[in-house]
């Protein structure tokens, strides 16, 4: 990024433009403001529909925006005609390309240790891994992914059992008051250090990225199903949620990986415990309660019809 579009070194910030949709932009969002920081302008992701025939729903960012009286809008070019001093991207889920790069001074929040963790799902992959720890962020935007060099950062521990909607709190609020310190700062942003280390890649999941593989470790399905959208199969092809679950180390149920014992279901290395779960087209329920409600031939094998 051209020096005189850089935020390295500059002055305190008067002018912020703010780029981000989900709940912890918004967080973020809410932090700067109540701190103090003019935020003139604010880019978000369009309302989208949550139902097949319900409303579109603004962004959490959007509906805290217009909640303060902010100027909002659906494409980022929209900042270049507000003489902001500096834009501040927080989970905004797009890459920014020019006349934007280039053309403002751009620093972005980011919910990793980099460069471990650069892409779309950082706190997800984070978790998936089993990281003892992560944590956020503050890099100069530059356009290669996530690949901007650092201004500060802040380790947080991730909890045993903790899930991603409960991790991605906290790092808002991290992330909030590191990001509002370095913007508060008397001598404005420090030099950014250039990131170091392992490149490790966080890719957007898909659904099937969510399917709970049975034949593998019972500590991995315990760490897919804290994502909060591990699912498996009946043996009808029935698609069944599983909203909580534990591993068992070193107990294996008689059987192939996936068959269910009760509420416990065999792996490949040890088993896992359900708790919670939500079978297609019902809502949440005990599993105890499920499992006694299924009425269906001996044994029952999880996930060997997959669509």
């Amino acid at each position: 990024m051209d020096d005189a579009r850089s935020p390295r070194g500059a002055h305190p910030f008067r002018r912020l433009g703010f780029l981000g949709s989900p709940t912890e932009a918004a967080v973020v969002l809410e932090a700067l403001l109540d701190a103090g920081h003019d935020v003139v302008g604010v880019v978000t992701r369009p309302p989208a529909r949550r139902e097949r025939r319900g409303a579109a729903v603004p962004t959490p960012v959007e509906a805290v925006a217009r909640s303060r009286g902010l100027a909002v809008a659906h494409e980022p070019g929209a900042l270049l005609a507000l003489g902001i001093d500096l834009g501040v991207v927080v989970a905004y889920g797009a890459r920014l390309r020019p006349p934007v790069l280039g053309g403002l001074p751009l620093v972005n929040l980011h919910f990793s240790l980099l460069p471990r963790w650069r892409g779309a799902t950082p706190v997800e992959h984070a978790i998936l891994a089993g990281d003892a720890d992560t944590g956020v962020s503050v890099m100069e935007v530059v356009d290669e992914l996530d690949a901007g060099p650092v201004y500060a950062t802040e380790r947080v521990a991730i909890g045993p059992d903790e899930t991603v909607t409960a991790l991605r709190a906290r790092l808002a609020e991290v992330g909030a008051r590191l990001l509002g310190s370095l913007l508060g700062a008397p001598g404005g942003l420090p030099m950014p250090v250039p990131q170091r280390g392992e490149v490790a890649l966080a890719p957007r999941l898909t659904s099937a990225d969510f399917f709970l593989p049975f034949a593998g470790p019972a500590s991995y399905c315990a760490r897919l199903v804290r994502l909060e959208r591990a699912w498996t199969t009946m043996p009808d092809g029935a698609r069944l949620g599983v909203l909580e679950a534990r591993a068992i180390p070193g107990v294996v149920p008689a059987g192939v990986p996936g068959t269910l014992d009760g509420t416990v279901v065999r792996c490949g290395d040890g088993a896992l415990a359900l708790a919670q779960v939500r079978p297609a087209g019902r809502i949440a329920m005990d599993a105890a309660a499920w499992a006694r409600g299924l009425h269906l031939p001996e044994p029952v094998v999880l996930g060997a019809c997959r669509p």
